[in-house]
């Protein structure tokens, strides 16, 4: 071990220093993140749905070409289908974002 500091030359000062910055990052990227949207479509376009970051479901569009009194059930798989989809996209894109800046140290945020 280096003379008064760590194992590859850094103090412990200047890892703190790091790492609250690092956590700063976080916080920051968390909070944009959360405002961002995320839309996804299902059934070619049919419906769609948008949702935050926070994955909090912001809205559902569905056309009316789509409504069919006599088919409920592929409506319901078809926002079921846009809503999943919407929600894989923004846990994906706030892993990845939050991943740049911790280096993929997996910090469980």
């Amino acid at each position: 071990m280096a003379k008064g500091g760590f194992p590859g030359g850094g103090n412990m000062q200047q890892l703190m220093m790091r790492a609250q910055r690092m956590q700063q990052d976080v916080q920051r990227t968390q909070a944009e993140l959360a405002e961002r949207e995320f839309t996804a479509s299902a059934g070619g376009g049919m419906v769609s749905a948008t949702v935050t970051g926070n994955k909090e479901v912001k809205s559902i569009v569905i056309s009316k070409e789509c409504v069919d009194p006599d088919d409920v059930e592929m409506l319901q798989d078809l926002v079921l289908s846009a809503v999943n989809e919407a929600l894989r996209t923004a846990t994906e894109t706030v892993e990845a974002e939050i991943a740049k800046i911790t280096g993929g140290l997996g910090l469980g945020l």
